[in-house]
């Protein structure tokens, strides 16, 4: 039975429910459609033994993610900082070494690898600083940097071993991939929208600076609860019917594979990661280069590792629980406690080529290696968590990957333009849609909002 309703909205993480809440302020029907059974998209409920929360999925904000903490104060949450007493430990080449935890603090490294790692640093700023965030195909240098990978950049303008590691570390804490899977445009792109490659590497004054007390989910599930019934979980869309004059009809999928219910509407959001928004029937067909551009939208490879102990023994040490390293499988860590630091708690990540290969093997063997990772980084210790836990976004059916979407060489320049572009009464929304902050949670909200925004002028 077909439901009337101004807008339906598919996908009830922060883009959806930002766009459903303003759209239902404004006075317009609106009903949200989401796969999962439960709201949050790529941010999720998780809970220790203990019932200690933790976020399974995105969890940090920080400076210039103003409308991230507009959000948090509306909503009636606090944010904490993210434990950044005593040093990181930075291991590269096979050497270990401790630093002081403050912005800028640079690892003991030869002259020649320093000077080398701020002249590719200086380099790469410059190049940022000239790509337009709202149309980045349009640089004068567009095609040039779209059509290599960040890792042909990096073999060529870094001339040491440690100087490249750098960038190559970097580029799988930031997208989850190898630096040879990514477009030099979207590296530039990323970094300048994230204000800065430095800063979406650090947490003071940097994307790791607060985290959200009791957790990030509780946005979505403070949105959500706003909109009562107009949030409809377990409904996954299988087709949307459109025309310009008919509006849509957004068709779900039953508990039992059949056909589930239809929504009727003038428009629809789609806020889906932009490879599972390609995998949804369109009556008629999109346009091929909408289906050519999700084609070229791979998400990145991760496992979110955690190990929870008695307490947090790496701050007696004089450690702040952080770490950084080139091998892996887990290369970079940050201490997750609770804000009384009672348990300790370890996150970190398996990215690119090891959460792809970490994937193909048993929990037991995720588990050795991560706490083995872990004792490598802060001591002995370490190896004898009370309680280890895990989730594999590249597993997650209505995600198939984290932290989003990264564009490989010539998406930019030659599909760039149908990102964002409504087709008919269909409209794009989320993480990778954003200009600023693309691919975090603030980006999400920005980008959800202005979708309503542009829906309500249409309507």
């Amino acid at each position: 039975m077909a439901q009337g309703t101004g807008v339906v909205v598919v996908g009830a993480g922060l883009a959806g429910l930002c766009a459903a809440r303003l759209l239902a302020d404004a006075g317009v029907e609106v009903t949200v459609v989401e796969a999962r059974d439960r709201v949050g998209g790529r941010t999720e409920r998780g809970h220790t033994a203990g019932g200690t929360p933790i976020e399974l999925g995105g969890q940090w904000v920080g400076p210039t993610q103003n409308r991230m903490y507009e959000l948090i104060d509306e909503l009636g949450l606090e944010t904490f900082p993210t434990y950044n007493t005593g040093e990181i430990v930075i291991r590269l080449g096979g050497r270990q070494m401790r630093v002081a935890s403050h912005r800028g603090a640079t690892p003991r490294l030869g002259p020649f690898t320093l000077a080398d790692l701020a002249q590719g640093l200086a380099r790469f700023d410059r190049l940022a600083s000239r790509v337009d965030l709202e149309a980045p195909w349009q640089g004068p240098d567009a095609l040039d940097l779209d059509g290599e990978t960040f890792e042909s950049w990096i073999r060529r303008n870094l001339r040491t071993p440690l100087g490249r590691e750098y960038f190559r570390v970097a580029t799988e804490a930031v997208f989850s991939t190898q630096s040879s899977d990514l477009s030099m445009l979207h590296a530039l792109f990323y970094a300048r929208s994230g204000s800065g490659l430095e800063t979406l590497l650090s947490t003071d004054r940097g994307a790791q600076q607060d985290r959200v007390v009791g957790g990030t989910w509780l946005i979505s599930e403070r949105l959500a609860a706003g909109l009562g019934d107009r949030v409809r979980l377990g409904v996954p869309v299988r087709r949307i019917e459109h025309g310009e004059d008919t509006g849509v009809v957004v068709r779900t999928t039953a508990g039992d594979g059949g056909d589930g219910e239809a929504f009727t509407a003038r428009r629809v959001i789609v806020t889906l990661p932009p490879t599972l928004a390609g995998r949804i029937d369109y009556a008629p067909a999109l346009p091929s280069w909408r289906d050519q551009l999700t084609q070229r939208l791979p998400a990145g490879s991760v496992i979110k590792v955690y190990a929870v102990y008695d307490e947090p023994f790496w701050r007696a040490d004089g450690l702040n629980g952080q770490a950084a390293s080139d091998e892996g499988p887990v290369k970079v860590v940050f201490d997750n406690s609770p804000p009384d630091g009672d348990p300790g708690i370890l996150v970190g990540f398996m990215e690119g080529a090891d959460g792809r290969a970490f994937a193909r093997r048993s929990h037991s063997e995720r588990m050795d290696a991560t706490v083995a990772c872990f004792a490598r980084y802060f001591g002995t210790k370490a190896l004898h968590p009370v309680e280890y836990i895990e989730r594999d976004w590249m597993a997650e059916p209505h995600s198939r990957g984290c932290y989003g979407a990264h564009f490989t060489p010539g998406v930019w320049t030659g599909f760039g333009q149908a990102l964002r572009a409504p087709i008919g009464p269909i409209h794009w929304a989320g993480a990778e849609c954003a200009p600023v902050w693309n691919g975090y949670m603030e980006g999400a909200v920005r980008s959800g909002e202005q979708a309503a925004r542009e829906v309500l002028a249409l309507l």
